[in-house]
C-alpha cells in the first residue's frame, strides 16, 4: 500500500497540489502536517504515518524528500529507520528515490555516503581550526572566575599581618570566595608537583 506524506511550513501555504500529487501516485491514505518547518524534529503527522505503515508491505510516498526534512543527515537517519521497520520511501519529484528498488536504494546509499563523508569533513575542519586557535594563543573553556590583578590584590591581603579573612578579600575584590580557594589550590598544585 502506498500511503502519502504532506508537509507545509506555514499556515497559509496550502498542501493541496501536494496532496493531489501523491493522490494521483497512488496513495490510498495520506498523512499532512501544516505550519510545520522542515528543520522541525518533531513532525506528528509523519510520526503518525510511520505507525500506521506496516513493515514489509507499505510505502511512504513523498512529493519532495525535502517534505521529510531540510537537512541530509536528518533524511538519512529517518530513512534508515523505515528501512529497519520494513517501511519504503517513493519520492515524486526525485523519481530516482524508490527504496522498494535495487536502482534507488543504490542512488539513496550513494547520497548517504556522500552526508557521511561532509559530516567527517566538517569535524576536521573543526579540529582544525580549534588547533590553530590554540596555537595563536586562543583558550577556550570557561573564563576564570578571578582574574590575575584580582588575585595579585587577594595575595597582598592574605600575605598581610595580620591576613585578611577570605571573606572580607571576596568582596574588597568582587569575586566569591570558591574563587580564592580554587586559585590557591591551583598554586599549591604546581608547588607540590615541583
Amino acid at each position: 500500500m502506498l500511503i502519502g506524506y504532506a508537509r507545509v511550513s506555514t499556515h497559509d501555504q496550502q498542501p493541496r497540489s501536494q496532496i493531489e500529487a501523491l493522490e494521483h501516485a497512488g496513495c490510498t491514505k495520506i498523512f499532512t502536517d501544516e505550519g510545520i518547518s522542515g528543520a522541525a524534529v518533531f513532525k506528528p503527522k509523519l510520526v503518525e504515518a510511520l505507525a500506521y505503515a506496516r513493515p514489509g508491505e507499505d510505502t511512504l510516498v513523498v512529493w519532495k524528500l525535502d517534505r521529510l526534512s531540510r537537512s541530509m543527515r536528518d533524511l538519512i537517519e529517518t530513512v534508515e529507520a523505515m528501512k529497519a521497520k520494513g517501511i519504503g520511501l517513493r519520492s515524486i519529484k526525485e523519481s530516482v528515490i524508490d527504496t522498494t528498488s535495487a536502482a534507488g536504494n543504490l542512488i539513496f546509499q550513494i547520497f548517504g555516503a556522500f552526508a557521511e563523508f561532509e559530516r567527517g569533513t566538517n569535524h576536521e575542519r573543526t579540529m582544525a581550526g580549534i588547533a590553530a586557535a590554540q596555537r595563536a594563543g586562543t583558550r577556550f573553556g570557561r573564563p576564570p572566575s578571578i582574574n590575575d590583578a584580582q588575585w595579585a590584590k587577594a595575595k597582598e591581603y592574605l600575605e598581610a599581618d595580620p591576613p585578611a579573612r577570605i571573606n572580607d578579600i571576596a568582596v574588597l575584590i568582587g569575586v566569591s570566595r570558591q574563587a580564592i580557594y580554587r586559585r590557591l589550590e591551583r598554586d599549591k598544585a604546581p608547588a607540590a608537583a615541583r
